[in-house]
């Protein structure tokens, strides 16, 4: 037998169950991977509390839990190249990450060797939020000399693109509640108080005018932009659904362009980009580590050890 992370009902942290399942095994053209570390995003619990999101992504109870992770391979199905037991390896798979063994179909799901010199905990936090971040910051064609707005830039995909925009050669302004503003500053952004009135705080922080903004929280940091003046193919989005404000680009980690994950992973060996892990929980303290992620107020990345 193995282990997963199970629910039967559409809800909050409360329907999630750590189950023992019959121990899956690879066929041809599969891997299976033990996972050792599974990374929270917040589509996660969005998708198990809300049965018309899971729907767009083709999911019904029940349902394992969870998309990123992390871990060794060990086995290998007829037909696979690229992979061989005991390769360390990251990636996703959707709706099945949180489990003692997770069978990943070659190609077709999304799995990459996992660099020497990255931990599996920080390897289980990239699939998402790194891709998320360089999708979100390649749809408004990020430059040197911009200056950009990045909306909640202390949350899971924010720290990554805070820190890629600032190696890109932009300023980068982010918007957090103020007992982040330390944190966003040690990342190398100038933080500024999201609410009411946050075009105001902006004008006054950058009154030569911005030039890009990516929201990764809501439509707030969007639609402040747009006051502001940005043009609407230099404003994204990723949480705002299929029709953000104003015409604003939509994107997400689907949309990142292949290599997206390596220059991530380049700049994490090269020293240049850090990966905050805010929190690390037991697999048997799932509904602990979903109900802090869904609180909204973490400083980076929670992450489920196996």
């Amino acid at each position: 037998m193995s282990r997963a992370v199970i629910y039967e009902a559409f809800g909050g942290p409360e329907v999630l169950e750590l189950r023992e399942v019959p121990e899956p095994h690879a066929g041809p053209g599969e891997v299976r991977v033990r996972v050792t570390a599974a990374g929270l995003n917040p589509m996660d619990w969005g998708i198990a509390a809300r049965p018309e999101l899971a729907a767009r992504f083709g999911i019904d109870v029940p349902s394992g839990f969870g998309y990123d992770l992390a871990g060794l391979v060990d086995e290998v199905g007829d037909g696979v190249t690229g992979f061989a037991t005991g390769d360390r390896v990251y990636g996703g798979v959707l709706g099945r990450a949180v489990a003692d063994h997770v069978v990943v179909a070659i190609p077709a799901d999304s799995l990459w060797h996992t660099p020497e010199g990255i931990s599996d905990e920080v390897a289980s936090t990239l699939a998402v939020a790194g891709a998320s971040a360089v999708a979100a910051l390649a749809a408004i064609g990020l430059r040197s000399g911009d200056t950009v707005l990045v909306g909640g830039a202390a949350g899971g995909v924010g720290v990554f693109a805070v820190q890629l925009a600032g190696l890109a050669g932009a300023r980068v302004i982010g918007t957090a509640s103020e007992g982040t503003f330390d944190f966003l500053r040690r990342l190398g952004a100038e933080p500024v108080a999201h609410g009411p009135g946050l075009a105001d705080r902006v004008r006054a922080l950058a009154p030569g005018g911005l030039t890009a903004a990516t929201d990764l929280f809501g439509t707030e940091t969007a639609e402040a932009a747009l006051a502001l003046g940005v043009a609407r193919e230099r404003i994204s989005t990723i949480a705002a659904g299929p029709r953000p404000p104003g015409g604003v680009r939509a994107t997400g980690a689907f949309d990142a362009a292949p290599g997206a994950l390596q220059q991530v992973t380049d700049a994490i060996l090269a020293g240049r980009l850090t990966v905050p892990v805010a929190a690390r929980f037991p697999v048997e303290k799932i509904r602990d580590a979903v109900t802090l992620q869904a609180g909204r107020h973490v400083h980076g990345k929670i992450v489920v050890t196996l």
